[in-house]
């Protein structure tokens, strides 16, 4: 979504619709030459569309597994070391951003693995549009956007209705994962996931959970640890 918007002609209807927050904010970027390789060769095989609806999301696969869906993976990294890591798993990201796609894509064919499939589309959409209720075993969202100044709070993407749309899409005991480095983040996460209904936080303190071993720790997080910065992470599951 462009920060500067034009005036638009058009119905009161499709005013709003264009003033709706996303679940992103779009940024230019051009492809490095690996992740315009990784767009060309691998999209057509492991990209997802919106257009494909549900029976995309259902096909993504030839085999049965538990589903996990990333929604916002940046450049990939840590969902590709995870989908090599649990090849016992199915895994589905979630990026707006071409260059990021590209390069998981790219990375993904680089380490040889399948089991992993991309939208490159708002994560709302393809949550109301493509993904089946109780479909999902894991909903992992890492180090969203924090829009740290106050009045843009009310952007970021942990919000009530946003995990009530989440709900829905977990299996019963299945479990969403936030993690955050921002402690006014962690604690907004916090208060939204505890409010929230149908699930249960699996801290024994009802407070954060200790970093699961099946989520990799990133550059920027092992040089924030030496610089003394706190990572939070939030695990709850679905009980109804």
């Amino acid at each position: 979504m462009n920060d500067t918007v034009k005036p638009v002609d058009g119905t009161d209807e499709e005013i709003l619709h264009k003033r709706q927050i996303k679940s992103f904010v779009l940024r230019a970027g051009r492809m490095t030459t690996g992740q315009r390789r990784g767009w060309d060769d691998c999209w057509p095989a492991w990209g997802l569309t919106l257009a494909q609806g549900s029976a995309g999301f259902l096909q993504a696969f030839a085999d049965e597994a538990p589903q996990v869906l990333e929604i916002g993976y940046g450049m990939g990294h840590s969902l590709v070391t995870m989908a090599a890591q649990e090849s016992d798993q199915h895994f589905i990201g979630i990026e707006v951003h071409r260059p990021g796609v590209g390069s998981l894509l790219n990375e993904a064919r680089l380490a040889g693995i399948n089991n992993l499939r991309t939208y490159c589309d708002d994560a709302v959409e393809v949550l109301k549009q493509c993904v089946p209720d109780g479909s999902l075993a894991r909903v992992q969202i890492y180090f969203p956007d924090p829009w740290h100044k106050k009045r843009h709070h009310k952007r970021r993407l942990i919000q009530p209705a946003f995990i009530e749309l989440i709900r829905p899409k977990l299996a019963i005991g299945g479990v969403i994962h936030l993690a955050t480095d921002w402690e006014n983040y962690a604690e907004q996460m916090l208060e939204v996931m505890s409010n929230a209904d149908g699930f249960a936080n699996m801290a024994t303190d009802n407070g954060y959970s200790p970093r699961p071993d099946f989520r990799p720790l990133t550059k920027f997080e092992k040089r924030g640890h030496r610089l003394g910065h706190g990572v939070w992470d939030l695990l709850f599951n679905r009980v109804d």
